[in-house]
């Protein structure tokens, strides 16, 4: 197969990740790998605290060898205890208190080094994130559902910069403190450190085969997987609940959101409790590892010679300080098993993350081309939103929309309409053929270019929680105020917009304003007319208007059209009558074009839908005795 020279262009240029590696994080690292590498981005501040955890850790055990000191000496002089030596057990009471106290004022500082990385980590992932998102082509967006990318930006980052800030300063103790632990358990006795060392080992075996399984593994993606698409229907599902509540339906109607919900509860439950056997077993061994102490005691016991004090006093406060530093063992072990699950965790948010990151970014061509002529031109374009191309959207679609004139597409719903108007202005990259603006391929069109020289008017409208001014403004945040107020007169929206509490300054969406279909269309009619594109892309634009509306935002739209290259679509074919071109398209291909009294005089798909549509248009309800009929 021949490459065109935009294709060509598009595989020699770089991505700005291939650019510039600071300005996302790279995803060639997954796993564990990966969570350091962004934990270390602080690199300075990360390792302090992980240096003051660990030291944090080793003097947590000051009190309990203060502690064994202390019986020891109590035991030695029984039953006199008077006689104990009471500078001895001061100076290891102040050891103990200052190893507890030294423990909680280097864990803090510890802490707040790790705060300062999470904080400044977590910024950095936030708009490295939002400035991918930003540069991946807006067909993406289409595609993906606001759910999960608000999942990630909210939930899973967040969850990173907790990781940063707590789990790997305690994931660093966590380390140290064992090592530590062995080496006063072994240093005091090695036969009772030999027990506990068995007890740790028996539980962190079984803890270490639960997680290292398959099923384990394969669980936690199942867990992130079921949890995004819960939040996808959970965020669909409160955007259309006025439809709902009209109805007086339930969750349970919303079959989307109800099986999600379902799926995730069904496959937790499930998960939950195939580990429940493995990781209760692990649990009550780390912290019940006395139980492996007390028959190693007994044997030690049977030797021990109870006529001599010393001898006595030796065991008992040895037999003491394993059952009372065995629990410290628990602590720590305990530490160790929540790092680590917590890790997995976060690591599944970091590969979904990633995920979204390693998306290809719209490209750039490295020597864009100007644009002088608005002719838009699909040359043999064929499109499938299926990376295999098993199903096309689009096969072999040719048309131009020519510069000063309307080209309306019309047909079938689902039959590629919206598809042609998302390839112009480069939602997608035509998966063969050519998009062409002027003569230059949009591969070969700086995007931002691009962009200014494209207006839309979608059906679905946004509004963002501003005032209606700055919603207008959108279109061209240095227009001035008399100009918003000219778009908006010719979107015929200045009326009800000087209805609104505050006019121009309302806040959509606050203090109950909210705005009916055919307003919030008239709202991006005057954005389109204040940004003054030359290239006007509407998708149904008077989808919501009614029949008085329709002919003034005709009128409003011969200003806005004016001299510009038109792409309409639209199902109410009245819209369309006037069209210097009407491409039918059907199946996603081009079956006929002309102009309405071309095509009507031909025997075809259009006229077929004129003649349905003229028959609806005069179709109207009439009371008869028990009801409604058609007349």
């Amino acid at each position: 197969m021949t490459q065109t020279k935009s294709e060509t262009t598009q595989a020699k240029t770089p991505t700005p990740a291939q650019a510039s590696s600071s300005r996302q994080p790279k995803a060639a690292k997954s796993g564990t790998a990966r969570l350091l590498e962004l934990a270390m981005t602080k690199k300075a501040l990360m390792c302090g605290s992980m240096v003051l955890s660990v030291i944090a850790a080793i003097i947590s055990f000051a009190p309990h060898l203060s502690i064994y000191f202390i019986i020891r000496e109590v035991i030695k002089v029984l039953p006199n205890v008077t006689n104990a030596d009471a500078g001895y057990i001061i100076r290891w009471g102040w050891i103990a208190f200052g190893g507890a106290l030294g423990n909680i004022l280097i864990y803090f500082a510890a802490l707040m080094l790790s705060h300062l990385a999470a904080f400044g980590t977590l910024y950095r992932l936030k708009v490295d994130f939002a400035s991918h998102l930003a540069r991946v082509p807006l067909g993406f967006h289409v595609i993906i559902g606001s759910g999960r990318l608000r999942k990630i930006t909210d939930e899973n980052i967040e969850k990173i910069e907790g990781f940063i800030a707590h789990q790997l300063p305690d994931l660093a103790a966590a380390i140290a403190a064992p090592v530590m632990l062995f080496v006063i358990l072994y240093a005091v006795d090695w036969r009772f450190g030999l027990a506990t060392t068995v007890g740790i080992i028996v539980g962190l075996l079984i803890y270490a085969s639960m997680m290292s399984s398959i099923d384990a593994k394969n669980g936690m993606v199942r867990y992130q997987q079921s949890l995004d698409e819960m939040n996808n229907a959970t965020v669909e599902y409160v955007r259309g609940i006025s439809v709902v509540k009209v109805f007086n339906q339930t969750v349970y109607s919303f079959r989307r959101l109800h099986e999600s919900i379902k799926n995730y509860t069904t496959w937790v439950i499930k998960y939950t409790i195939s580990m429940k056997t493995s990781y209760s077993a692990a649990l009550a061994i780390v912290q019940h590892v006395f139980l492996f102490i007390m028959p190693v005691a007994i044997l030690v016991g049977m030797r021990v010679d109870f006529t001599d004090a010393a001898a006595v006093a030796q065991f008992a406060s040895t037999v003491l300080f394993y059952l009372i530093i065995s629990q410290a063992a628990g602590g720590v072990l305990i530490k160790v098993i929540y790092a680590s699950g917590m890790m997995m965790q976060i690591t599944n948010n970091v590969d979904a993350m990633d995920a979204i990151l390693s998306e290809p970014e719209l490209s750039i061509a490295v020597n864009p081309k100007t644009v002088k002529e608005h002719d838009v031109v699909f040359d043999a374009v064929t499109f499938s939103y299926d990376k295999d191309k098993e199903v096309e959207a689009l096969s072999d679609v040719s048309f131009t929309a020519k510069q000063g004139e309307v080209t309306a597409l019309v047909g079938p719903s689902g039959g590629g309409k919206s598809t042609i108007a998302h390839l112009a202005p480069r939602f997608f990259d035509a998966t063969g053929g050519a998009v062409r603006i002027g003569g230059a391929d949009v591969r070969e069109i700086d995007p931002h270019t691009l962009m200014d020289k494209v207006s839309f008017v979608f059906q679905d409208v946004y509004l963002f929680k501003q005032s209606v001014m700055d919603n207008i403004r959108m279109g061209d945040p240095t227009a001035s105020d008399e100009r918003v107020y000219e778009a908006a007169r010719d979107a015929q929206c200045h009326e009800f917009i000087e209805k609104l509490p505050d006019g121009y300054q309302t806040i959509i969406g606050t203090k109950g304003i909210h705005l009916s279909g055919g307003e919030k269309q008239r709202l991006a009619i005057a954005r389109a007319i204040v940004k003054d594109a030359p290239i006007v892309v509407l998708d149904e634009a008077t989808a919501f208007s009614d029949p008085e509306n329709e002919h003034l935002i005709q009128k409003a739209f011969e200003r806005l059209m004016k001299n510009k290259t038109v792409i309409m679509i639209a199902h109410r074919l009245s819209t369309v009558i006037g069209a210097d071109r009407i491409i039918v398209i059907d199946g996603g291909r081009v079956v006929q074009t002309g102009t309405h009294s071309s095509l009507l005089a031909q025997s075809g798909r259009y006229a077929d839908m004129w003649n349905v549509y003229t028959q609806t248009s005069t179709w109207k309800m009439s009371t008869i005795k028990g009801g409604a009929q058609n007349a």
